[in-house]
């Protein structure tokens, strides 16, 4: 049974073509489909993970109502998963962008920069929600790179301008052949360590299906037109420019078809939320 109840934050990614008006207001955590381990749970079509015991996932269709439930955009495209106790929440969600190169290098405080800058354009639509606005205080963990499972991370320690109260998304991308399997972990600053923890153990049993393996690639398939950096800063159009994220949205709206698979930009809006997850 699901009765703890803790206030965190979950990390909301704006869709700018596709934001979900519908309600949920008459459903309640309690209604929700919660799948249980243990047992390998399938993620998205294209990969798999062990949910252990005392874990709990959603399909896309449940995370959806889970974030309307507490007052999040529901995307689409997030499957949740995390432990029993609410400690922490997890979300996977896979880009088809294509085969994202390795090489590149990443500059931390340009991103930075660039991240605070896309925080700011994330809370005017906040403001118009009557939605609490948060800022980006730093790199709680500094973006790293493991070549040898391919995995990128990093997390920005964030504040909520109302209240006061800090908060961490730790970040996660895993490169496949045709995409990138991003990840979100969710927790307080004094959990993050044990949270960190407990997800890459959890990452360890992490597969992508069969062809769709980074090391899979073969020449001839679509290779993404950017790289590491761009991934952290939310896509190519956060780092093609300065002139800011929504400035480079119109030029990739009217003609800029090289970059038609990164025209859903991911925007760091977190909301604080009292969960009550309930089975």
């Amino acid at each position: 049974t699901m009765k703890v109840s803790i206030r965190k934050v979950i990390p909301l990614f704006i869709s700018f073509l596709m934001i979900s008006t519908s309600s949920f207001a008459e459903n309640s955590f309690e209604t929700l489909k919660w799948q249980e381990g243990p047992k390998t749970q399938n993620i998205l079509g294209i990969a798999t993970i062990f949910l252990p015991e005392d874990y709990v996932a959603l399909d896309i269709e449940e995370t959806d109502k889970y974030l309307e439930l507490s007052q999040n955009i529901a995307t689409g495209n997030d499957s949740f998963f995390g432990p029993n106790d609410s400690s922490w929440d997890g979300y996977f969600k896979f880009d088809k962008i294509g085969y994202v190169k390795d090489d590149d290098d990443i500059d931390a405080d340009e991103l930075l920069t660039q991240s605070k800058d896309d925080q700011k354009s994330a809370n005017e639509y906040r403001v118009e929600k009557g939605w609490p606005t948060f800022t980006i205080l730093g790199w709680e963990y500094p973006p790293n790179y493991d070549n040898r499972v391919n995995r990128l991370e990093w997390a920005f320690l964030m504040v909520e301008d109302q209240s006061n109260e800090k908060f961490v998304n730790y970040e996660t991308r895993i490169l496949g052949r045709n995409g990138v399997m991003k990840i979100v972990l969710v927790t307080t600053p004094e959990n993050l360590s044990t949270a960190v923890k407990e997800l890459k153990n959890n990452l360890s049993t992490f597969k992508f299906n069969p062809g769709e393996k980074y090391l899979e690639y073969k020449e001839g398939d679509r290779i993404a037109e950017f790289g590491l950096a761009a991934l952290i800063a939310g896509g190519a159009a956060a780092v093609a420019t300065k002139k800011g994220l929504w400035a480079m949205l119109g030029a990739l709206l009217i003609g800029a078809k090289k970059f038609a698979v990164a025209i859903i930009i991911a925007l760091f809006a977190g909301i604080a939320s009292l969960f009550r997850r309930k089975k």
